[in-house]
């Protein structure tokens, strides 16, 4: 399909000579019956000294338990640092990440809008994340070929894998004790990365079990191309993307609330709605030349229904704020 992926491309790689290589780890998993769950992600920068640190858990009265930080690593040897570790198992099978250290609980997530104010009035308690991934799916990406576009672009990781997974684990916050049984997705990525490189992007993920799912992507660049692509998972088997179609209904505060995603594969064509149960409405700062770049980042804890079939996942919105404005709203 374009790509090269080896067993070897699980474990971290040489850095490049760019300020901003990154390589990040992501997993998230949702229990099939609750719709607990969520994401952890962990991106070595070594060639600016630290570790994006991101744990992001949704529990089942719609708070929100989290962290961000960035703390200091001198090597891209292992992806542990700041509390968050991930480790292989099997090669393309079985992986696992663990986060254990503080969290910040929040009963409105609407918080996270002003990231002063979340570090001055959050509760921090004590909590540990784990999350065992399986593979229910071959993977699928990896190192493109010189006439393949990456699945985010040149200018964004160019190394890029992803699988669906059968997920079990635990979240403890406190007291507070859920298990973990369902399904989820992960993905590692290599190469130099900014967020503002996107300019505006809806990714949609999920497992609903019995060897269902999806990865869907719609992202547009600064001219105005447009591609559509990602799998659904049938019977354990990807489906490549050929068109889908996409229809938001927002917020008075333009996140996205539902979703109805029309999507073609050369199999079938196929109707999934989404609910967004919990946003966690984050932002990305930077400065590239000289000037402050902002990124919405928009991570959404959603109820997917496909063809009567119910589960749990993730709706990501990503998109530059340019003049105060979202550059993707209201597409």
């Amino acid at each position: 399909m374009g790509y090269h992926l080896v067993a070897q491309d699980e474990y971290p790689h040489e850095p490049t000579a760019e300020s901003h290589f990154n390589e990040s780890v992501y997993c998230n998993g949702f229990d099939h019956h609750s719709g607990v769950g969520g994401w952890m992600r962990l991106g070595n920068r070594l060639n600016e000294g630290y570790a994006e640190l991101s744990v992001c858990i949704y529990l089942p009265d719609g708070r929100v338990a989290c962290q961000f930080l960035r703390p200091g690593i001198t090597t891209n040897a292992a992806f542990d640092a700041g509390g968050l570790s991930y480790a292989v198992s099997r090669p393309l099978q079985d992986v696992e990440m663990n986060y254990r250290g503080q969290l910040l609980l929040l009963d409105d997530p609407n918080v996270l809008r002003d990231p002063g104010r979340l570090f001055d009035e959050a509760r921090r308690i004590d909590g540990r994340v784990r999350l065992t991934q399986t593979a229910a799916s071959p993977p699928h990406g990896g190192i493109p070929e010189s006439d393949v576009e990456p699945m985010y672009g040149r200018n964004f990781s160019l190394g890029h894998f992803n699988q669906h997974t059968v997920v079990n684990g635990e979240i403890e916050i406190g007291a507070e004790r859920w298990a973990i049984e369902g399904g989820g997705w992960r993905d590692h990525s290599w190469g130099p990365r900014l967020w503002q490189n996107i300019y505006f992007y809806r990714l949609f993920l999920a497992n609903l079990g019995n060897g269902r799912g999806f990865m869907l992507l719609k992202i547009t660049d600064a001219a105005g191309r447009t591609r559509r692509l990602g799998v659904l998972l049938v019977d354990g088997r990807y489906e490549e993307v050929l068109d889908m179609d996409l229809m938001t209904e927002w917020t008075e505060r333009h996140d996205p609330r539902r979703v109805r995603i029309g999507v073609r594969t050369a199999q079938r064509a196929v109707v999934i709605e989404g609910e967004v149960l919990s946003l966690a409405p984050l932002r990305n700062r930077r400065v590239i030349d000289g000037q402050t770049v902002v990124s919405r980042i928009a991570e959404g804890h959603t109820r997917f229904t496909w063809d009567g079939v119910t589960g749990y996942g993730m709706t990501e919105y990503i998109e530059r704020i340019e003049d105060g404005r979202l550059v993707g709203f209201p597409l």
